[in-house]
């Protein structure tokens, strides 16, 4: 028996001794998205979910699951706080062969080619890689508006106010 191998028994038997939920191992949880392709446009709401499941026959956790966001395109800046306000989910213990599903509401702040994935971590901060799911590849396409923000009767209104102006003096100054 390898040594890392004893030392995650000895914790096992330690945790079920103290009456702790065990930390789930990277293979006993899997994350899995409900779609693997979402189209959008600039400043649209959508909501996709992801279904974390324990197939330990012990209870998996505490757990913290958790959304990350990351442009495609270099160059391009992301502030995953923008795109969804509760990126952290406390999901507690999951039960053996039991499972949770997390709904994410987000909100396309770029536009471009952007991934989507969930990473879930033992809350006790043990050192193991995290358990990802796939990546939820997101379109968002560019908004072509010719009114964007109501601008558009300011835009035109402004000159043409300011021509009937300037139209208007000129006949006033004709008549004289």
């Amino acid at each position: 028996m390898s040594v890392k191998r004893a030392i995650a028994a000895g914790l096992a038997i330690i945790s079920v001794a103290l009456g702790c939920a065990s930390a789930a191992a990277a293979g006993d949880v899997s994350v899995a998205v409900d779609r693997s392709r979402i189209t959008t446009k600039l400043g649209q709401k959508f909501v996709f979910r992801t279904r974390i499941a324990n197939h330990a026959s012990s209870p998996a956790g505490p757990l913290i699951a958790h959304l990350n966001v990351l442009s495609l395109r270099n160059g391009v800046e992301v502030d995953p706080e923008d795109w969804s306000t509760h990126r952290t989910r406390y999901l507690g213990t999951i039960p053996a062969r039991g499972a949770r599903t997390i709904t994410w509401n987000v909100h396309a702040i770029n536009t471009g080619r952007i991934a989507l994935y969930v990473a879930v971590l033992p809350q006790a901060g043990v050192n193991q890689p995290p358990t990802t799911g796939r990546t939820v590849q997101l379109v968002v396409a560019g908004r072509k508006t010719l009114n964007s923000g109501g601008i558009l009767p300011l835009a035109l209104g402004v000159p043409a106010l300011l021509g009937l102006l300037a139209g208007g003096m000129r006949v006033t100054r004709r008549r004289r």
